[in-house]
């Protein structure tokens, strides 16, 4: 029987449990959950609900009750692991949006590493969700993502380098979700 947080409504109660006082990160995160709805076809059949599940929780690290390490992918996934999610949502939220080249940044990687990282259609999609929406919700061009990240951040900060190393990766993960998006037959 699958869990409720492996659900677009349950993964989608629990993200309005917990985001939205961080304003623009809760307008952020519902509009990632409707491009990943959007991009959906990219993915199979059976796994479209837990692309848009795993985009509704992919921030709830930022909550302020959930802080531990102050990294969100790692601190995410520790509280949904302790809520008993399934083991892949928990494995998705750990690594959104190339994690692994922060963790490297803040010094996190045997930590991020106790949650195996999968490269997967579902995982390019929901790569494809976060980097193509905005801080607010605005839907984005991949680079005007990049582009927005790295104005936001100081150049040196762990976030700012970790999106310049990553961009290569993310890059290649939104074009093979748009590449599926475009050979799915009519």
């Amino acid at each position: 029987m699958p869990s409720v947080l492996d659900t677009p409504q349950g993964a989608a109660e629990l993200a309005e449990s917990l985001l939205p006082p961080l304003g623009n990160r809760w307008l952020h995160t519902q509009a990632v959950a409707a491009r990943a709805h959007d991009v959906s076809a990219a993915v199979s059949e059976e796994e479209r609900d837990l692309l848009v599940a795993a985009a509704w929780l992919h921030d709830i690290g930022y909550a302020a009750e959930l802080r531990e390490t102050g990294f969100h992918p790692l601190d995410g996934a520790r509280h949904l692991e302790r809520l008993g999610a399934p083991t892949r949502l928990v494995r998705l939220v750990a690594h959104h949006s190339g994690a692994v080249y922060e963790a490297e940044q803040r010094g996190l990687t045997a930590e991020l590493a106790v949650y195996e990282r999968e490269d997967s259609p579902l995982s390019d999609a929901l790569i494809c969700a976060d980097m193509t929406t905005g801080p607010a919700g605005q839907s984005f061009e991949f680079d005007q993502r990049i582009d927005e990240i790295l104005e936001r951040y100081e150049p040196g900060s762990e976030v700012h380098s970790a999106i310049s190393k990553a961009r290569p990766y993310l890059a290649a993960a939104v074009e093979r979700t748009f590449t599926r998006l475009v050979d799915q037959p009519m």
